[in-house]
């Protein structure tokens, strides 16, 4: 069985996101993902942060940052970047920078 590929992404996410455990919800949601990667509040108001796992599971985390977010958020806008293939992952775990 061929492994999937491995994919990495950096987002940035805006609308109503600070102050609404979107950071919270991001790591956990990222974790039961299986997904690596950090998360971090800007002073601009908007969230940023990478993701890196099975391409399959990026994109189900792309779609969630994008649509759903915490219970409380209201996201206007998700932009994603930096996207490329990598060989291993290169974060371990997934964790809120500060």
């Amino acid at each position: 069985m061929a492994q999937s590929k491995l994919t990495s992404v950096d987002f940035e996410i805006f609308g109503n996101v600070q102050g609404v455990c979107f950071r919270m919800y991001t790591e956990d949601h990222g974790r039961s993902l299986g997904l690596s990667g950090w998360v971090k509040n800007t002073r601009q108001g908007s969230v940023v942060g990478q993701i890196q796992g099975a391409e399959d599971r990026v994109e189900e985390m792309k779609s969630w940052l994008k649509n759903v977010g915490s219970p409380s958020s209201r996201i206007d806008r998700a932009v994603f970047s930096n996207e490329r293939q990598i060989s291993k992952p290169e974060l371990q775990g997934f964790c809120t920078r500060y």
